[in-house]
């Protein structure tokens, strides 16, 4: 498993990697102090798995960092850790493709929970947050047809394959892909059709005819 650590702070950086190989002690860790590093370090290392992202660091105006590595990288779930606990920023964090947010306050055991479950291909928000996050007032979701127009043809085939209860393994297996790539899918599903779990989707599309949609795709 490999992952980089995005933040200006070196003791933080520090911290955060301890933290990190409590839990997974065999994992590779990398380090940028910026997001020009940070996309060096992408670029250099196709490897990596998961990127642990400050929002703020120097040179750095609000979301610009987020947007400019999931515009780069897009394969590469992201995960913020801010010291920003504001409902409002998660959700926009999250509108722009974080794939979970993790205040700098939490405890050990959260980050740890966030770092599996993102890596698993799931959306990850602590309780706390999530909850706030529920309750926030926010835009009305877009019509389920056009969240599902968001998605690719092959996004749409791993949409179908969970609704069949299907494992990532299964699909990856399926797909002849690899489980990256599997995760990766499951990822942009749950952002493009803007919910936060696996059992989301499929209540969300449960009236949906995938007969048609998957008479629609390209062979």
């Amino acid at each position: 498993m490999h992952l980089l650590i995005v933040d200006d702070h070196p003791l933080f950086r520090d911290a955060l990697a301890a933290t990190i190989r409590l839990a997974h002690p065999d994992a590779v860790l990398h380090e940028a102090d910026g997001i020009a590093a940070a996309c060096a370090v992408l670029a250099a290392n196709r490897s990596i798995d998961l990127t642990l992202l400050d929002l703020s660091m120097r040179g750095t105006s609000g979301f610009d960092g987020l947007i400019t590595i999931r515009a780069s990288f897009p394969r590469i779930p992201i995960l913020v850790v801010s010291g920003h606990e504001d409902p409002r920023i998660v959700r926009e964090a999250l509108q722009h493709g974080a794939a979970g947010f993790v205040p700098k306050a939490m405890d050990k055991a959260t980050l740890t929970r966030a770092i599996d479950a993102v890596l698993s291909g799931a959306l990850f928000l602590p309780p706390g947050l999530a909850e706030a996050n529920a309750s926030a007032p926010r835009s009305k979701k877009a019509p389920l047809p056009e969240r599902l127009a968001r998605l690719t043809p092959q996004q749409l085939r791993v949409l179908m394959m969970i609704r069949q209860g299907k494992l990532n393994k299964q699909i990856a297996h399926e797909l002849q892909v690899g489980d990256s790539t599997v995760k990766a899918h499951v990822s942009e599903i749950l952002r493009k059709l803007e919910v936060i779990s696996r059992t989301q989707i499929v209540i969300d599309t449960a009236s949906l005819d995938f007969d048609q949609i998957h008479n629609a795709l390209p062979a």
